[in-house]
């Protein structure tokens, strides 16, 4: 089937990944690595045979290639090629179109994503399955700082005193790297030095990393992070879907609502801000009034939703970061009015993508497939809330204006 190989993602935002504790794909040192021509040949390759659109959206691909190769030739390493590589795909202008390393965090993710399709050669990359050692954050750069984005509830970070917004400094003296950072370090201490705003001194947290499954982490993350907010007398709901790259966190989302934190809450907040796309349409099925929920229980007692409906006032956040399958989402829940829209408008990114392990075992994410949501393309449009509120992350120190705005709106619906 064609969606099992390609899917609605989106690029997540940077944080500290890498493979397993010791050893890693040939890629994680590429800095000390001679740049292989053979790599650049192969992505211009596929580019050529699999891309979305033959007119390559204006471009001229083998005009491109002439320009690049020799740059690519001419590379003093492979870190050099891989710029060069990602200048050639950038003249394409489309999402999901880009070339990953073992030393960027959105590696590991997409290649959990595209794990059955790639499952003959994670196999050898990744006898365990695909993992790497952190301690559970995202990171962005914003003018040459690194601030965390993001903490995944049920990692080591959500259980320590790191809060989004806070700069990360230095970790065990050394400048941060998204990879290098926690490997080889699992089971061990490490000192992150932190500034939570842009005047207050350095503070220094210890933290232990772990080696993180990412699939089962971002699933792990909804049930441990799901919770009700009291707010004048109501009780909200709160559940944040990092990705949506498989069926099974819809299920989650299913249970939360029907059985589990979420079960008794008189609203919802649908948190659907940056992570992975993946969603599908129907999706949204779970708003729709239509048709009963059943319950099945076994005779033990543990119960099984069926049909699970959600009848009561909910509300999405979006930013920047929610993209593709997400805006499909967004988009749905914006023009059937199933609820208010709170936070910024999403990327824009919306094109079906494949993914392609490379020779060096780099891999590529290609746009095989353009989209469009009841006939409209998003692709550089995205979808706009409807109640605009503004997030600055650096030094945030923990606030959440979006999901403050949400909370608030329902919690007066509801005649708090």
């Amino acid at each position: 089937m064609l969606w099992r190989a390609i899917l609605l993602i989106g690029i997540l935002a940077f944080y500290p990944l890498s493979m397993a504790e010791a050893e890693a794909p040939s890629g994680e040192t590429s800095s000390v690595l001679k740049a292989d021509i053979a790599v650049f040949d192969e992505v211009w390759r596929i580019v050529d045979r699999d891309f979305y659109d033959p007119h390559f959206n204006g471009a001229d691909w083998q005009a491109l290639r002439d320009k690049y190769r020799p740059q690519a030739e001419a590379a003093a390493d492979a870190d050099a090629q891989a710029g060069v590589i990602d200048r050639m795909l950038a003249e394409l202008h489309a999402s999901h179109t880009a070339r990953y390393r073992p030393d960027d965090p959105a590696y590991y993710q997409l290649l959990d994503i595209f794990a059955a399709s790639l499952h003959r050669q994670l196999r050898q990359l990744f006898p365990d399955g695909v993992q790497y050692p952190g301690i559970g954050i995202f990171t962005k750069k914003i003018d040459g700082k690194i601030f965390i984005s993001g903490i995944i509830a049920g990692l080591p970070a959500a259980g320590s005193d790191l809060k989004v917004g806070d700069e990360i400094l230095a970790v065990d003296g050394k400048p941060f790297e998204a990879v290098n950072s926690f490997a080889g370090k699992t089971g061990k201490q490490v000192k992150i030095r932190i500034r939570r705003h842009a005047d207050s001194p350095v503070e220094e947290i210890v933290l232990t990393p772990v080696m993180i499954k990412p699939a089962q982490a971002f699933l792990d993350a909804m049930a441990d992070g799901a919770r009700i907010i009291e707010a004048g007398g109501k009780k909200i709901g709160y559940i944040r879907i990092w990705s949506y790259a498989s069926d099974r966190y819809q299920d989650m989302l299913e249970e939360q609502l029907a059985v589990g934190k979420l079960k008794d809450a008189d609203a919802l907040v649908w948190d659907l801000r940056d992570g992975w796309g993946g969603a599908q349409p129907d999706y949204l099925d779970i708003f729709d009034d239509l048709g009963p929920t059943m319950t099945l229980t076994e005779r033990d007692g543990d119960s099984s939703p069926v049909n699970v409906k959600w009848r009561k006032p909910v509300a999405l956040l979006i930013n920047e970061g929610s993209r593709s399958g997400k805006e499909v989402l967004a988009y749905g829940f914006k023009k059937y009015r199933v609820g208010d829209v709170i936070g910024s408008r999403t990327a824009g990114a919306l094109l079906a993508a494949r993914a392609f392990l490379l020779a060096d075992d780099s891999l590529l994410l290609l746009a095989v497939a353009d989209v469009a949501v009841d006939g409209e393309r998003l692709e550089g449009r995205g979808v706009t809330p409807t109640i605009e509120v503004p997030f600055s992350l650096p030094y945030a120190g923990g606030e959440d204006p979006q999901l403050d705005k949400a909370v608030e709106i329902l919690s007066q619906g509801l005649g708090g």
